[in-house]
């Protein structure tokens, strides 16, 4: 079948020309090590202290695939940015990889408001969040319990807990949900005994005629030029898989839960207008608490908001933060 097109505007490795990037590594409470990329502009004054913002990646995915591209379009407009790999994904620490933890997940964005506070050309009082996709949900999850996180916006976000009890549009019965649980449990005992590990759910590696429209968007983005990437630590074939017997950790996820609580710091919700996941970020719209904004951006699918410079609103979200992040 043939393969799907480059959209022209798409530019998940994009390098800028006006920033400096250190790679960066620093400790969650675990004691696990987190990856990231630091970005700070070159004509960066000695004495300066600027407004910071941590980037997370789409589930499964590492910090190459969208949140660099994001994490230097913000730094482009005056920020420092951190991009950061996810404890168990790319070049963070954590075993067996893959495995699910979303409240380690939430931790490593608490870990990297420790690991900002301490930088000299950073303010610590102004540090906001960015989480795409599936770290949407974690930064949310994490924004609960951290209040120094000043300003949290997301984009393409997927609640995990939600999609994986009832999948899209509650499209899964609880019997479907309970024969899930069961196989993973069942896992477990295969792999006590030293058995092979499985792995779940994740993008496709071929498409068909019969390839659902959301399994093919993903295969456009994540087993493509045009955003595929083998993280440090794994493969090809294991990008964006989580473990089978870990993934039913998702289950009991429920970042949306006391949501309201964040308020009165700001939140800002970033949807494609035709996006298959765009009801998981009007929910979570529905439950917050003032200040909070909605936006839907016209013609954008899900994948879209990944890596299309054409359509992503970096004005937007650098509006959201310069206006939020304030001394």
């Amino acid at each position: 079948m043939e393969e799907p097109k480059t959209p022209p505007d798409a530019d998940n490795f994009y390098q800028s020309e006006a920033l400096s990037v250190q790679r960066v590594r620093f400790r969650n409470q675990y004691q696990m090590q987190v990856a990231g990329n630091l970005y700070l502009p070159k004509d960066l004054a000695p004495d300066a202290r600027l407004p910071a913002i941590i980037v997370g990646h789409p589930m499964g995915a590492v910090k190459e695939q969208s949140s660099n591209l994001y994490a230097q379009k913000l730094a482009e407009q005056g920020f420092a940015t951190l991009a950061i790999d996810l404890s168990f994904w790319g070049e963070s620490g954590g075993e067996p990889r893959n495995v699910v933890a979303p409240d380690i997940y939430s931790e490593d964005f608490s870990a990297a408001v420790d690991f900002l506070g301490m930088q000299p050309q950073i303010d610590r009082e102004r540090i906001g969040v960015l989480g795409i996709c599936g770290s949407g949900s974690f930064a949310i999850s994490a924004a609960k319990i951290d209040p120094r996180m000043k300003a949290i916006a997301t984009v393409s976000m997927y609640d995990m807990g939600a999609a994986n009890r009832d999948a899209l549009h509650k499209s899964q019965t609880l019997a479907q949900r309970k024969a899930i649980i069961e196989e993973a449990a069942r896992q477990r005992w295969v792999e006590y005994e030293g058995g092979a590990t499985r792995y779940t759910s994740g993008s496709v590696h071929q498409i068909d005629a019969d390839t659902p429209p959301v399994a093919r968007e993903f295969y456009a983005f994540y087993r493509t030029p045009r955003g595929e990437f083998t993280p440090a630590r794994s493969s090809r074939e294991l990008t964006t898989h989580p473990t089978l017997s870990s993934n039913t950790k998702f289950m009991n996820f429920y970042p949306f839960n006391d949501i309201e609580t964040i308020s009165p710091r700001p939140l800002l919700f970033v949807t494609g207008e035709d996006a298959h996941s765009r009801e998981f970020s009007e929910r979570a719209y529905e439950l917050a608490a003032a200040p909070k904004e909605i936006l839907r951006v016209p013609g954008a699918g899900h994948v879209d908001l990944y890596d299309r410079v054409g359509l992503i609103p970096f004005a937007r979200l650098a509006d959201f933060f310069r206006t939020n992040l304030v001394p």
